[in-house]
């Protein structure tokens, strides 16, 4: 591209013909992005990948769809697989959508351009639960927080957090800097935090990892850190649900659990030999008090329950199907499930979802319910299980919100008033 120099950046013979517009403008402007960001993260060359997964494609305002139309226009498609994150609209849903009809179509038109690039139209923060999912040491470029941390933590690829449009720009060169979470040397634990003293009662809850990742976030930031006395048996979703949290709360994007995570069988290979001298613990009364920080409702009135922030497992929908056994929803409450549509249609199929809908339960896709207007009532009380929703829907939505288990969820939307289980937080085994 004349006039623009890639300063200090070792580029192949590809690269280089794809910033001087052999595959056209919109890929040489997609390179240019992708070289800048290599520029100022110190890279000195650039490294291939094998998927990405785009944020971009949710609905903030024209800004987003002219952009992303520079590579439509321009013939441009992604060159490797390419999934999407929520969007701004339920496709399966639409009559859940309350909010205003020319910002949906705007929407629905930032949707089918992403289409256009070639990109999967899988509408889920949650790639890592499909079959296909990057496997240990692949490099890929995802964007939204809660894939990242998944995706560098559980699954050991490697991606560095992405944001928005410098994710379509990856996908569409094949090529991130090489920097960041992608070095191995930037992967190693700086911080070691103990849960050890967590009661077996505790770290059996599903309720407080959420909560143990809230608590991460904020005394971690978006540092490295390795945990030490998780479960060796604790699940992928409890793992989801800890990472969620902490990307939301700091701005985490890898954490280790010795024994558990792929690059953490000890403590002393998650931090690359050098253990730090100084160890954060974690109390159950550190717990109690983020899970009451987590609530910021202080009336009864409940309206609604929210679950699956991340979209919800099909593991968690079985989980609420037998929590659920068989009981209705109370008349006065709306409980909403935001998930996957590839794992609706498997829940659909093992007859779990029917049985829920039956039951009043909503099942939302392609989107969630704390960044796009489908809650029905927002002046009542908003419930949910997910450390993430509580921490963003106040501000997105404008709800009051409770934490709660799923157990307390159910609960109290079967109750139609908030019930809440202190045992669960007590400490004691």
């Amino acid at each position: 591209m004349k006039g623009f120099h890639a300063l200090q950046i070792d580029l192949t013979a590809h690269e280089k013909s794809l910033l001087d517009g052999a595959r056209g403008d919109g890929v040489s402007m997609a390179m240019r992005l992708v070289v800048r960001l290599a520029q100022t993260m110190g890279a000195k060359h650039l490294r291939p990948i094998t998927g990405a997964h785009i944020d971009s494609c949710l609905y903030h305002g024209q800004s987003g769809l002219d952009y992303v139309n520079v590579f439509v226009d321009s013939g441009a498609k992604v060159v490797v697989p390419t999934t999407l994150n929520v969007s701004s609209l339920d496709l399966l849903h639409p009559e859940l959508f309350r909010g205003d009809p020319a910002t949906g179509a705007a929407a629905k038109a930032l949707m089918d351009a992403y289409i256009a690039l070639g990109c999967e139209p899988t509408w889920t923060c949650a790639p890592y639960q499909r079959e296909q999912r990057p496997g240990f040491g692949e490099h890929v470029a995802w964007a939204e927080s809660n894939a990242v941390v998944f995706a560098n933590s559980v699954l050991g690829a490697r991606t560095h957090r992405y944001g928005d449009f410098i994710d379509i720009a990856a996908a569409i060169t094949g090529r991130v800097p090489d920097a960041g979470l992608h070095r191995t040397e930037m992967r190693r634990a700086t911080q070691v935090v103990d849960v050890s003293c967590l009661s077996q009662q505790m770290l059996s809850t599903d309720a407080v990892y959420p909560v143990i990742g809230f608590v991460l976030g904020r005394k971690c930031g978006s540092s490295v850190p390795v945990i030490v006395g998780l479960p060796e048996d604790v699940s992928e979703d409890n793992l989801k649900a800890l990472g969620a949290a902490a990307a939301s709360s700091g701005s985490l994007a890898m954490f280790h659990a010795v024994g558990i995570t792929p690059e953490a069988p000890t403590l002393e290979i998650a931090c690359g030999g050098v253990v730090p001298d100084e160890t954060i613990v974690i109390t159950h009364q550190q717990l109690s008090a983020a899970r009451d920080s987590l609530s910021t409702a202080t009336r009864t009135d409940l309206a609604t329950v929210n679950l699956g922030t991340p979209h919800y497992s099909l593991s968690e929908i079985h989980a609420l199907f037998e929590v659920m056994d068989g009981r209705t929803i109370h008349p006065s409450i709306d409980l909403y499930v935001s998930t996957g549509r590839e794992i609706l249609h498997e829940a659909m199929q093992r007859g779990w979802a029917g049985s829920l809908e039956a039951s009043g339960v909503t099942f939302v896709t392609d989107t969630c319910t704390y960044i796009t207007p489908i809650v029905r009532n927002t002046t009542g009380i908003a419930m949910t299980d997910s450390a993430k929703w509580a921490y963003y829907a106040p501000g997105n939505i404008g709800v009051d919100v409770v934490f709660g288990s799923l157990g307390e969820c159910v609960d109290s939307a079967v109750a139609g008033v908030i019930v809440r289980d202190e045992g669960l937080w007590s400490g004691a085994d």
